[in-house]
This record gives structure tokens, sequence and C-alpha cells, in this order.
């Protein structure tokens, strides 16, 4: 009897056990399996009910037009540096330098355009490479001297900041002399007005930053790659995949994308300042966590961190409407990180 005799009938018993075993599996476990599978769906569920539990405690002025548009542009800076910290994540690692590493590149192109009388697009070219320098000095101490990234970007982290504090002299320049000197930095603080709402350059450009990074991290094989390398990076390197050169890549593009996160933090502020933008290192991982990025590498999205930082700026703002203390905004943001982990390592179950 030959080969192929032999093989239709292993193939209908394989075929027929697949399909017994998928019979057997509770619901519980095809939803974790799903999940799995589309981390983003967990996000836009809990955006959805968070918008409708708001607005039926605080009424219509909570989808009033205005008030929304307030919502994306308080969440424009946590998106922007999110969005660079997805990029490390979804490696198995992470960046606490990147909130440091957007105002060191503030300071930078303010001092220089305003200050030292620089061409305002030569002081901004320098702030992205300052941004792109120290991101990518992150990569290289991660990937060849294979140091931890915990380690490495908490050290940077004090580096960074020591750097801009000592560069600003600790001082801030007021937006009144920026708008003078440099009015280009500020053009990401520039309105438009579409129907009711009002809708920032830097939140526009936020979202064409994000639709860049989705479409790098899953139209091309960088994106395969920087997957790869978090989901298992022993066996991306036995498929052929350079993972350092895929760290240090995906750490030097994370530096650029804050980079661009200080020219709209400075569109936001109006002035440059040292202390503008302290919280965005805990704010990038809040959005990252809650968007469904496992913080394991492997599974994420883009998407699901601007959905994300959606979910935590209309916490602040539905709760702040419904007339509660600051206090108790900061205490719901934590329960969501802390059900984010614990719902992560639930779906992440389904591989054991």
């Amino acid at each position: 009897m030959g080969a192929s005799d032999v093989s239709g009938p292993i193939h209908a018993a394989d075929a027929a056990i697949a399909s017994f075993d998928d019979s057997r599996k509770s619901p519980l476990r095809r939803l974790q399996e799903g999940l799995h599978r589309y981390p983003t769906i967990v996000p836009i569920v809990v955006l959805a009910v968070s918008l409708a539990f708001f607005s039926g405690i605080v009424g219509n002025r909570f989808f009033q037009p205005f008030n929304l548009s307030l919502i994306m542009q308080q969440v424009t800076i946590i998106a922007i540096i999110g969005i660079a910290q997805t990029l490390v994540i979804l490696t198995a690692g992470i960046d606490l330098s990147v909130g440091a590493i957007m105002i060191l590149a503030t300071v930078v192109m303010g001092r220089l355009a305003v200050l030292a009388g620089l061409p305002t697009g030569l002081a901004f070219a320098i702030g992205l490479l300052v941004g792109t320098a120290c991101g990518a000095m992150n990569g290289f101490l991660i990937t060849y001297p294979k140091l931890p990234p915990f380690i490495v970007t908490l050290g940077t982290w004090s580096v960074f900041g020591a750097t801009f504090l000592w560069y600003s002299g600790s001082q801030t320049i007021r937006a009144q002399e920026v708008a003078a000197a440099a009015p280009f930095l500020q053009l990401t603080g520039t309105a438009l007005q579409i129907g009711g709402a009002r809708l920032t350059v830097g939140t526009i450009l936020t979202l064409l930053v994000g639709a860049a990074v989705w479409y790098l991290l899953n139209r091309t094989a960088f994106g395969r790659h920087v997957y790869a390398t978090g989901d298992d990076p022993e066996a991306a390197r036995l498929a052929g995949i350079d993972t350092r050169r895929t760290l240090l890549a995906t750490y030097t593009l994370a530096g650029l994308v804050c980079a661009i996160g200080a020219w709209v933090l400075i569109g936001r502020v109006g002035a440059i300042s040292p202390t503008s933008g302290g919280s965005a290192n805990l704010d990038s991982i809040t959005a990252v966590v809650i968007g469904g990025t496992s913080l394991f590498g492997g599974r994420g999205s883009v998407v699901g961190t601007l959905v994300g930082a959606l979910i935590v700026g209309v916490f602040r703002n539905g709760l702040a409407l419904a007339g509660l203390d600051a206090l108790w905004q900061e205490f719901t943001v934590g329960l969501l990180i802390i059900v984010a982990v614990g719902l992560d390592q639930w779906i992440r179950r389904v591989s054991a």
C-alpha cells in the first residue's frame, strides 16, 4: 500500500481529533484564546463601557464636542510617549527614560532656537537627533553589553534628567519668548475648529505617528522581527533574525518618537520648562498596559495603546466632571493598571 493510501486516513483522524478537542473547550477557554489572538478587544470594550458609564453619570456635558476634544488634547502627550513605550515593551523590554528623553529634546530645541539664535529648523532637527541618539544609547547598552533594560533605562533616566537640568539651568523659557523667536515650535498647539470640537495639530500629529508605527509593525519585516524577538528571542535567532540589530533599531526609533513628542509638548505647554512632562514615564507605561500590550513582550498593538491613553483620559475627565477629587482619579487609574496586568497574566496562560 502506497504512502498516499496511508496519509488520507491519518489526516482524517487528525482532523477528527482536533475537532473533538475544540468541542471540549469551555466558553471561558475560547474567550481566553480569542483575547490572546486579538488583545485590542479588551481596551476597546473598556473604553466603550466607560463612555457609557460617565455619560450616564455626568449627562450631556460629557458628550459635548468641546469636552471630547479636551480629553484628546489632555492625553496627547501620554499617547505619543506611549507609542514609543509600546515599541520597547513589544520586545519584552521597558524604557524608564522616555519622559527624560522628551524633556531633554524639548530643552535642546528651545534653548538653541530662542536663546542661542539658531535657525528654528536647525534647532528642531538637532532636538530630533538628540532624542534619537538617546534611544540609540539605550539600545546599545542593552544589546551589546547585554545589560537588563530596566537597569539601563533607570540609569539613563537619571543621566538624561541631570543633563537637561544642567543645560537648562533649571530655568523656564516663557511662552512669549518662544512665540517671538521660534513660533514653529508652538505649531503643534494650534487648534483647528472642526464643528464644535477643537483638535490641535499635536493631536493630529500623534495620530499620524501612531499610524506610521502601526504600519511599520504590521506591514513590514521589521515589525515581524520586533514581535518575534519579544515573543521568543532564542527562536527568533534560530529563524535567522538578528535580534541585536532589531533591539537597537527599536530603542533608536523609540527615541525619535520621544523627540517628536517634545515638539508636541512645547505646543501643549507653550513654554519650555525642564519640569514639564515629568510624569510621562509612568503615564506611558499605564497607557501601554491598559491598552492590552503584554509586559512580557510579543503581544500588543499601537492601537491598543492609543485606546489605553483615551481610557485614562476618559476616567480622569469623567470623575472630574462628577466632582470627585483628583486623589480618586489616580486611585481609579491605579486599579485599572492592576486589573489590566491581572488580565494579561490570565490571557498568557492560554499558551501554557
